[in-house]
């Protein structure tokens, strides 16, 4: 199981509370964890990713095992830690303002 937690507003989209707990088929990468999730959760197509493109929308940021994932290739696999469910996947809602 692919641990996933979710900044509070899509969290709230998707009407969960916490982690998302998700079993993922084949190599565990950012592209493959939020395939599953998005097939999980639908109403969060198009939230975290480009609907087309599938690339990462400008104010989310992908974390696991302490390290800034944001700017991997989503092929890229995920550490062995996420991948055995002992770290969590995180979707970060960025901050930025004046």
């Amino acid at each position: 199981m692919i641990r996933i937690v979710l900044p509070a507003h899509l969290g709230r989209l998707a009407h969960v509370d916490g982690e998302v707990a998700l079993e993922v088929a084949g190599p565990i990468t950012q592209a493959s964890v939020l395939d599953a999730l998005e097939a999980r959760y639908p109403m969060l197509c198009g939230t975290i990713r480009d609907h087309v493109t599938k690339n990462r929308r400008a104010f989310i940021r992908f974390f696991a095992c302490e390290k800034d994932l944001s700017h991997k290739p989503p092929d890229a696999p995920l550490p062995e830690a996420v991948a055995r469910g002992e770290e969590p996947f995180l979707v970060i809602g960025a901050i930025a303002g004046g």
